[in-house]
């Protein structure tokens, strides 16, 4: 009878590594050494794809690894021209398989132990330099007219806003996401917190950081599942 010995994450990394060239490996350790779970991102029913792709975009570039996406009347799409790649660096995480999604999603990372930060004026909001980072964040950013759902306001643990000075009543979604990324990323690194992924995560992005830039990473994986 013949058995088939599963193979360890880093087992696979090493059988990828020679299909990789040396600087894609050294940027990728780059990169993964700046990565973080401390902060993700929550982006419940955006119906324009460009806003949604630029907050992709927006936490690969910030290191964001995480990124929620509720899906109760809009269906997730990227644009490739304003995402430019940044979802296949990414872990996304969609929600569009219940019947309350929003809810599925919030009490999810609830359990993983984020507290969740609702984007959006309140009479309990503080500012965005002001928000406690010492626990994992979530941050809740809601359609482009309506904002966040009602749903999200009795859930949240904190409101954050962001300072504005002109006529505009908000920002764009693409632009409010940056801004919270910027100033929440710098504070998490600045404040001594406990961001840095653990070698099992670091080596899980990796290999699929690996799967998704070498040419039929599936296929040299099954040969060797079977070796």
């Amino acid at each position: 009878m013949y058995f088939c010995v599963v193979k360890t994450t880093e087992e696979k990394i090493e059988h990828l590594i020679p299909f990789a060239t040396d600087e894609r490996l050294v940027r990728f350790n780059e990169i993964i050494a700046n990565r973080m779970r401390h902060l993700t991102v929550v982006v419940e029913d955006v119906y324009q794809a460009h806003n949604t792709s630029a907050v992709l975009r927006s936490c690969d570039c910030f290191g964001v690894q995480d990124v929620h996406i509720i899906e109760n009347k809009n269906e997730f799409s990227v644009n490739p021209d304003i995402a430019l790649g940044s979802s296949k660096w990414l872990n996304v995480h969609r929600y569009n398989e219940k019947d309350n999604n929003t809810l599925s999603c919030l009490r999810s990372l609830k359990e993983k132990g984020y507290q969740i930060a609702a984007t959006t004026p309140h009479t309990d909001d503080v500012m965005l330099s002001e928000l406690d980072l010492s626990r994992p964040t979530a941050l809740v950013f809601g359609t482009e007219k309506e904002g966040i759902s009602d749903l999200v306001r009795q859930e949240a643990d904190s409101f954050v806003r962001i300072p504005m000075y002109g006529f505009t009543e908000s920002y764009n979604i693409s632009v409010s996401a940056a801004l919270c990324l910027y100033e929440c990323t710098e504070r998490i690194r600045k404040e001594g917190l406990n961001w840095v992924l653990s070698a099992n995560e670091k080596n899980e992005i990796l290999l699929t950081w690996l799967m998704n830039s070498i040419k039929s990473s599936a296929n040299i994986l099954e040969k060797f599942e079977k070796s």
